[in-house]
């Protein structure tokens, strides 16, 4: 199983996306999604989600909220456990990113973004802010087939 932490930045009514567009075999080509990756050995979810926006963003966290855990199951990738952050205070300046283009998008314009079918509803859930909460996804290739919420 794989690690993973996935943090929106959080600016006004906008996140701070990444258009997926400059990685060789990215499961995520071509997507928007938020700034993240996977654990390294003996770190914590806070501090990978911490050092992953560092790299990818160039801000600096000093703020944020652990929002729940995403369960991705597919019939083509590894299971996924995912944490979940939204990140409401930042500092420095924006750099680029290797892994695509950052871009601040209105939060009401995110669903119409070609996306992951289970990001809309944890997206939603993060947003309403409502508190901690699971989400269960499964996949069948790039096609939602099931999902189950935990509150």
């Amino acid at each position: 199983m794989k690690l993973t932490t996935l943090a929106y930045i959080k600016k006004e009514d906008q996140y701070l996306m990444i258009h997926r567009t400059k990685k060789d075999n990215d499961p995520n080509h071509d997507k928007w999604i938020g700034v993240g990756g996977k654990l390294e050995k003996d770190e914590s979810p806070d501090e990978c989600m911490i050092r992953e926006v560092k790299e990818e963003t160039g801000l600096d966290v000093t703020g944020y909220r652990f929002c729940g855990i995403v369960t991705f199951i597919s019939d083509i990738w590894e299971t996924e456990y995912m944490f979940l952050f939204e990140v409401n205070e930042y500092s420095g300046e924006l750099t680029e990113c290797s892994e695509g283009d950052l871009e601040w998008v209105e939060k009401r314009k995110i669903p119409d973004l070609h996306i992951w079918e289970g990001d809309r509803i944890f997206l939603e859930r993060m947003q309403d802010g409502n508190g901690f909460f699971s989400l269960m996804v499964r996949y069948e290739g790039d096609t939602l087939a099931e999902w189950k919420l935990y509150e």
